[in-house]
Formats: C-alpha cells, structure tokens, sequence
C-alpha cells in the first residue's frame, strides 16, 4: 500500500513537470496581464483540464494492472456501443 501511494505521488509529480503542462502553465504565467480575461480563463480551464486528465492517466497506469485496464477500455466501447444503439447513433 505504501509503495502504491509513492507511486502515485511519484505520477503526480511527473504530471505537474510534463514538458506539454510546464510549456503551458510558462504560457499563462507570461501572458497573464497581456490576455483578454475571457482567454485568460479558457486558458486556466485547457490547462487544468490537460493536467487532471495526464494525471488521471499516469494515476490509472499505477492501480490497474495490463489486463484491468484492457477489461476497462473494453467496457468502456461497450457502453459506447450501446449508447449509439439505444441513440440510433444520434448523440444530439
């Protein structure tokens, strides 16, 4: 249990210093005063959204072992197979 949670804190870390996430917080940070704050904040939310889900990602790769996660996506195009069909393929 130890070691799962020094992992996650570990892909946590590794999140917060991805080049893409560094590249896009030393953006916001000098642009900041520059930005209309409509932008400002749709740049907050890109940002924050790109960060939980790279974390989320790195986070799943620690608990779920290959075939957790294989049984995971393979359930996950199930129910979007049958939302399509429940839908007639119509997500309006």
């Amino acid at each position: 249990m130890l070691a799962t949670a020094l992992a996650l804190q570990e892909v946590t870390q590794e999140a917060v210093h991805n080049e893409e996430t560094m590249a896009m917080a030393s953006a916001l940070f000098h642009q900041r005063n520059e930005l209309p704050e409509d932008e400002f904040i749709k740049m907050m939310y890109i940002y924050s959204a790109h960060l939980s889900a790279l974390t989320a990602t790195l986070a799943t790769e620690v608990l779920l072992t290959k075939s957790q996660l294989d049984e995971m996506m393979n359930t996950i195009r199930e129910m979007e197979s049958m939302g399509k069909d429940i839908t007639n393929g119509n997500n309006d």
